[in-house]
């Protein structure tokens, strides 16, 4: 049994650092750091915030989703962070520095992918329109987060996995 998740672990390893180097042009550009910042959490109550006061059809119900779906969110991916306690990418290989500094020393799962792939489900159900769009953007702050040095592919995987099962969940919930 060890040997799977040693050959899982080394997979993530090299698809990790086969990440980073490709996406050196993204990296060099700054475009990884916008796209990484655009899921910072004031962002989403910032744009949340926006639509409720434009009323955008669907905005009132989707703004109650959200908040639902975050207070789910934040502990639940605050607690397993701090119980699975993966080090990051610079802490298990010392000569590795990432681009940026990360807000804590735990990468499992990405905290950004949990909220952008929470918010695009939330999204995408209330403006179906968009859904197209908010999935691309979830996906590229995901794929930041490993262009920056900061996560492991399964990290990301994992918080993608998370934040929609989140979305989900928040959606099969009666809102009146």
């Amino acid at each position: 049994m060890t040997s799977i998740f040693e050959s899982i672990r080394r997979m993530d390893e090299f698809t990790f650092y086969w990440l980073f180097r490709f996406t050196r042009l993204w990296r060099d550009s700054r475009m990884a750091i916008w796209m990484s910042r655009s899921g910072d959490g004031p962002y989403y109550a910032a744009l949340a915030g926006v639509m409720a006061l434009a009323t955008v059809e669907g905005s009132l119900i989707f703004l109650q989703r959200a908040l639902i779906g975050f207070a789910i969110e934040l502990p639940v991916y605050w607690w397993l962070k701090n119980t699975l306690r993966r080090a990051r990418p610079a802490l298990e290989r010392l000569s590795f520095r990432p681009v940026i500094t990360p807000a804590d020393r735990f990468s499992f799962p990405s905290g950004h992918s949990t909220a952008a792939f929470l918010f695009a489900g939330l999204a995408a159900v209330s403006f179906p329109a968009w859904a197209m769009v908010f999935y691309i953007w979830a996906s590229l702050v995901a794929l930041s987060r490993v262009a920056l040095g900061v996560h492991f592919p399964s990290d990301i995987l994992a918080g993608a996995l998370l934040g929609s099962g989140i979305a989900y969940f928040t959606l099969q919930l009666p809102i009146a």
